[in-house]
């Protein structure tokens, strides 16, 4: 079951970058510190705007190749708006691209992200494809994605609201997502409320370490004290 939290909670977090809710929830010591996030084969878009904060809609897609009997495409099937209304808001679509060929085409540009605005979505995280980006952009709505394409193909969607895996980011329905330039990452829902706090403590250690190697004819005992005092991060 999703674990509801408040808009300020989200709010907070949204108030983090990446890096440092990442350094944050290390501290928490309730994964391993090479879990929880994509590597970097998908990437921000649109990394001029603010963290974005949602809970996963989770789809899969296949699209390289025309159906095999029947109509020369494939007929979009809307019922999976119902089950993106069954997750709580915020909510960012996390597409698994399972074709033979990932990428060939796209299923989310201009036209559907303003029906998944309208649906209370905020962005979109996917290892295949995205277009009509400009759009997007305007829209406001955030995209991280491996690749770009100029069309849909046959684009359709196969499963929704399983677990799907993207660059080597394990992502169920309904987890938190928080994601920015650097790239997304899931935040363990019974430790968001403490997160904001750690995340400002880290902050203030890292900058006084900062001014510390900052300083003009900084020595090397120097810098080994204000490690020693602050921590590396």
């Amino acid at each position: 079951m999703t674990a509801v939290h408040s808009q300020a909670e989200l709010a907070a977090l949204a108030g983090i970058d990446s890096c440092t809710l990442a350094n944050a929830i290390e501290s928490f010591r309730v994964r391993l510190r090479n879990e929880g996030f994509a590597s970097g084969a998908v990437h921000c878009l649109f990394p001029e705007f603010q963290p974005v904060v949602g809970y996963a809609v989770t789809v899969k897609i296949r699209g390289a190749s025309p159906p095999v009997t029947g109509a020369p495409t494939y007929v979009e099937d809307t019922a999976w708006w119902d089950y993106i209304r069954s997750v709580p808001a915020p909510r960012i679509v996390v597409v698994q691209d399972v074709s033979s060929a990932r990428g060939r085409g796209a299923l989310l540009g201009e036209v559907h992200v303003s029906i998944l605005r309208a649906l209370g979505c905020v962005g979109a995280v996917t290892d295949g494809a995205v277009r009509d980006v400009d759009a997007v952009q305007q829209l406001g709505f955030q995209f991280f994605a491996a690749a770009l394409s100029v069309s849909h193909s046959y684009v359709h969607i196969v499963e929704t609201g399983q677990p799907v895996e993207i660059d080597g980011l394990k992502i169920h329905s309904g987890d938190l997502l928080h994601g920015d330039r650097h790239g997304v990452q899931t935040v363990p829902p019974e430790i968001v409320t403490g997160l904001p706090a750690v995340a400002a403590n880290i902050r203030a250690r890292e900058r006084k370490l900062i001014a510390v190697a900052q300083q003009p004819g900084v020595s090397v005992e120097q810098l080994r004290a204000a490690v020693a005092r602050e921590g590396s991060r």
